[in-house]
């Protein structure tokens, strides 16, 4: 995977580019966010309600929400938040809630 952190203006995108085959679970947190599949396809899983998305697409991920990613294809995705944070080695901690194991154990296997 490769990441890249964009900030301005008060907001923060990272890109993310996956290959196909992999299983990425995500986290949760405290507040809604956008998340853009640019290009390729995934089987996304928010709260355990699965969807195919082919990019260019844009969702937005409720606070609290459980997400993850296969991908199907190559993709490129970002996930957009609103933060004053411009510290690309301190910005997720700022963001992520850790979910609990159980649960993300659980978001992997129903994605297999």
């Amino acid at each position: 995977m490769n990441i890249n952190h964009y900030f301005g203006g008060g907001v923060y995108a990272k890109e993310t580019v996956i290959p196909a085959g992999q299983i990425l679970v995500q986290h949760k947190h405290e507040h809604d966010h956008l998340s853009v599949l640019a290009s390729g396809t995934v089987e996304m899983q928010i709260d355990g309600v699965k969807s195919r998305l082919q990019g260019p697409a844009c969702i937005t991920i409720k606070a609290g929400a459980h997400h993850g990613v296969r991908t199907l294809t190559d993709v490129a995705w970002y996930c957009i938040h609103a933060t004053d944070c411009t510290d690309e080695d301190k910005v997720d901690e700022l963001l992520v809630v850790a979910g609990d194991t159980n649960d993300m154990n659980a978001i992997i296997e129903a994605m297999r």
